[in-house]
């Protein structure tokens, strides 16, 4: 049996020149080191201009393929294709479309606008739980009228959820948010039908209960979602930092922040173990992707990964995180065999 999602990875000239039978089935791509204009045929492609690190292609894609048929449609700005199950849209957004007014920043107003055109679009389609979210912006630590970037998208993240009466408790997918050097900001996105299950670190605080410290709305995720599809369950680990409780840990160490953030992923995986028992998620059973501010300190990051993880498959970017004093982000995803579903298909509760 066909897995109900795949993800595949090829370089941008095999993405660029895909066999129509998997065309067909491409559901959207994600593709790094890509310039922010380039398009990828009809399928919903979010382009995400940060450098590969050493060693690397020169441009990666990431292809979600359905087994099923798939629908195509653009509203809003938004490029998406959705099976019966699982849809996938990006939504890419200039701020200088959206002049500062009344003290709001251009990004914030951008954000706001921008996730809830995507809400519109998941309800009016019927995918209104989100599982995981991508977010790209320029400049991410930088700071304009006194307030870092990073916190002018989570002000305006929050308010397109008010705004579009959604609980942040129940409705924080799994997500990460990641600086360039410059571009727009792009959201794609991956929903469904069937709730998620939000999974928690408990060596660490939800993030959308952070203190007013990390600015005066928090970010919205929950630190992984697993989701049940036919025959399959997906886990998607957000962007994982070297964080405990809710404060960074080893600041100015590479090192000992990789070994944190692992452990901080290794956490995860219990948890998804503990409550959904099945096939036993494990480190070196994933895909990564870790995101490396300094291209100098490569070498010390990929040493902690491949002592951990092995052979596992990693994919190394230059890109700046969150937080100024954060050196590493790493997420991650796997599958395995769906043990037991409900009637809905939804996950099994916790």
């Amino acid at each position: 049996m066909m897995p109900s999602l795949t993800c595949i990875q090829l370089d941008l000239d095999q993405a660029s020149n895909l066999p129509a039978e998997l065309e067909r089935r491409a559901l959207g791509a994600i593709g790094v080191g890509v310039p922010g204009d380039e398009v990828l045929g009809a399928m919903p492609f979010q382009a995400v201009a940060m450098p590969l690190l050493e060693g690397q292609a020169r441009a990666v894609v990431d292809i979600w393929l359905s087994a099923e048929a798939l629908r195509s449609g653009e509203q809003d700005g938004i490029r998406f294709r959705f099976d019966d199950h699982v849809l996938f849209a990006v939504l890419t957004l200039d701020e200088r479309d959206f002049a500062e007014k009344d003290g709001v920043s251009a990004l914030q107003q951008a954000t706001r606008h921008g996730y809830a055109r995507l809400f519109r679009l998941l309800d009016q389609l019927g995918y209104p739980y989100l599982w995981r979210v991508w977010n790209y912006l320029a400049d991410i630590n930088g700071e304009q009228d006194g307030l870092e970037r990073y916190r002018q998208f989570n002000v305006g993240r929050q308010q397109a959820y008010e705004a579009c009466d959604r609980a942040v408790q129940g409705f924080a997918s799994a997500a990460c948010a990641l600086g360039a050097a410059k571009g727009p900001l792009t959201v794609a996105v991956m929903a469904g039908k069937a709730a998620p299950l939000l999974l928690e670190n408990p060596r660490q605080v939800r993030a959308y209960e952070y203190p007013l410290e990390y600015g005066p709305r928090s970010p919205i995720f929950s630190r992984a979602a697993l989701v049940n599809l036919p025959g399959q369950e997906q886990l998607f680990i957000s962007g994982t930092a070297s964080i405990v409780g809710h404060r960074t840990m080893h600041p100015g160490d590479v090192a000992a922040q990789t070994r944190e953030t692992l452990a901080n992923i290794a956490a995860v995986l219990d948890e998804a173990n503990r409550v959904a028992p099945g096939v036993p998620f494990t480190l070196p059973d994933l895909n990564y992707r870790a995101y490396v501010r300094h291209a100098a300190d490569l070498p010390a990051v990929r040493t902690e990964i491949q002592q951990r993880v092995g052979t596992a498959q990693v994919q190394y970017v230059q890109a700046d995180v969150c937080r100024s004093d954060l050196l590493v982000e790493i997420e991650a995803m796997a599958s395995r065999p769906a043990e037991m579903q409900s009637d809905s298909g939804s996950v099994r509760a916790a």
